[in-house]
């Protein structure tokens, strides 16, 4: 099971990494194609949810990978499915059935990897 938290911890670092350099690096009005709900953000929002998804990204790998404050890593799995929670609620109210897709399985991956490190696999 820890190789496997590993594996998702990895894929979910990948993920949210790259969606937060896209918010963090270019234009708003450049992404909204890709990220429609960014219609009704700010250019100061969406760069702030980059930063969080950038800072959950490092706080998937970097506390686990190097036994400083391990407790960190689940941590921010949590973090990120709060965010996940947000985000639904976002694409529910804006009746966008394919982001909000995408949005439950990134909470179900996070909330797994929370659950594995705060619980049964921790440290």
């Amino acid at each position: 099971m820890n190789v496997f938290l590993w594996i998702v911890q990895a894929l979910l670092a990948a993920s949210f990494a790259m969606s937060g350099l896209a918010k963090l690096t270019r234009p708003k009005d450049k992404l909204v194609g890709t990220y429609p709900w960014m219609e009704t953000f700010s250019q100061g929002a969406v760069r702030l949810i980059g930063v969080m998804e950038l800072l959950g990204a490092a706080g998937l790998i970097v506390p686990a990978a190097t036994g400083i404050a391990p407790v960190l890593t689940p941590i921010a799995a949590a973090g990120l499915a709060v965010m996940m929670i947000v985000a639904a609620a976002v694409h529910v109210r804006r009746k966008e059935p394919s982001g909000l897709l995408v949005t439950v399985i990134l909470f179900a991956l996070a909330a797994l990897v929370a659950w594995g490190r705060f619980g049964p696999y921790a440290g």
